[in-house]
């Protein structure tokens, strides 16, 4: 109520709040368009974080399993061995791109998939077990790699879903309310003052009349 005695009850006070609310209302309706389209965008990539969480899931499995087998082939000193005379991993180079106007990462990496030879270790001193399971974690990493930049994405989403929600519930609940009841009391004062005119108006020419 203190904000409402602050405002002058003017009509072109009247006016420019009238716009003011039209691009409020206008601005309301573009961020729940863009609230909407965010929070399907989100279940779409959710949707693909629960595949490549259960597949990474069953990788792993799978690659420790047949490291388990490779260690009980070799010994676990041997499998060491080996694991030094193993290349680094190709690098991964993060890039960015737009969802939805949110900047969220894109991770450029070619598979990590290798031959032996390709891994550094010889075939001499290695086995079959030790190149499935090799296969198997370079699989793991293709797919931590794939879900690490989607779970990141699904983060920036939710974040911007947060806020956009924030936006829209501001301007629907505080804001255009704020306004409109202000709109109200501008009417109202104005009604009143023009009422106050006439009867002024009314006196004087009766005042007139009677010195006539």
């Amino acid at each position: 109520m203190a904000e409402l005695l602050n405002v002058k009850p003017t009509r072109m006070e009247l006016l420019n709040l009238k716009r003011r609310i039209q691009l409020a209302k206008k601005g309301h309706k573009l961020l729940k368009d863009k609230q909407d389209a965010l929070v399907m965008e989100f279940f779409t990539i959710y949707d693909e974080a629960l595949q490549l969480r259960r597949e990474l899931n069953l990788k792993m499995k799978e690659a420790f399993e047949a490291i388990q087998m490779a260690e009980i082939e070799l010994g676990t000193l041997r499998l060491k061995e080996i694991s030094l005379s193993v290349k680094p991993n190709r690098e991964v180079e993060i890039l960015k791109r737009n969802v939805m106007g949110v900047s969220v990462p894109m991770i450029e990496a070619e598979s990590f998939k290798r031959s032996a030879v390709e891994r550094g270790y010889a075939f001499v001193s290695s086995s079959a077990r030790v190149d499935t399971a090799a296969e198997k974690f370079e699989e793991v990493l293709d797919l931590a790699v794939r879900l690490a930049e989607v779970e990141e994405t699904l983060k920036r989403l939710a974040k911007e879903i947060e806020v956009t929600k924030r936006r829209v519930n501001a301007l629907e609940y505080i804001i255009i309310p704020r306004m409109e009841a202000t709109v109200k009391f501008i009417k109202q004062r104005l009604d009143e003052m023009e009422r106050e005119n006439f009867f002024r108006l009314k006196r004087v020419k009766a005042l007139i009349a009677a010195r006539g």
